[in-house]
């Protein structure tokens, strides 16, 4: 469970590597909007992997960091980046829903009662990036509807 969970750590890292590339793409593309809820979404991953990290340390277990994997830095359309998000946070799930069942096969209570937080918080992750998704397919990739969805997006504060 322990190496689960610290291979867990590195995917949460991951996907705050990743959101910061598309963050930078975004600042490239002038979009500072876009490019704040990517930043956001990158402290978020931290901040889940941490959970991680302390909650093997909680329970008196060993963490073990990997190496973590370039991510992509080139993208293209914000919905193309979008797609991508919501591809790659049901990917997250996954392994999330993974990590319950081995927690389940262990008959490790402590570690499914804290999966449940990462099960919830999925939802909610999938729910936005999908909501995101489809503005931007009635937006379009340019003008005025995607300057406004620019806007909106730059107002995210801690939680979207």
């Amino acid at each position: 469970m322990q190496d689960a969970l610290n291979e867990q750590i590195k995917n949460e890292l991951y996907s705050a590597y990743l959101y910061l590339s598309m963050s930078a793409h975004f600042e490239a593309a002038n979009l500072p909007g876009f490019a704040k809820w990517m930043r956001i979404q990158a402290g978020e991953e931290q901040t889940h992997a941490m959970k991680f990290f302390d909650f093997i340390n909680d329970r008196g277990g060993r963490v073990t960091l990997q190496a973590i994997l370039q991510p992509p830095t080139e993208f293209t359309t914000p919905l193309a980046v979008f797609e991508q998000v919501l591809e790659h946070e049901g990917k997250v799930t996954a392994m999330i829903h993974n990590l319950y069942a081995l927690a389940l096969k262990e008959n490790d209570y402590p570690t499914q009662v804290m999966l449940q937080w990462f099960i919830n918080e999925h939802v909610e992750e999938e729910k936005n990036a999908s909501h995101i998704v489809e503005t931007l397919k009635l937006a379009g990739d340019k003008g005025g509807s995607l300057l406004m969805l620019d806007h909106r997006l730059g107002k995210r504060g801690g939680e979207e």
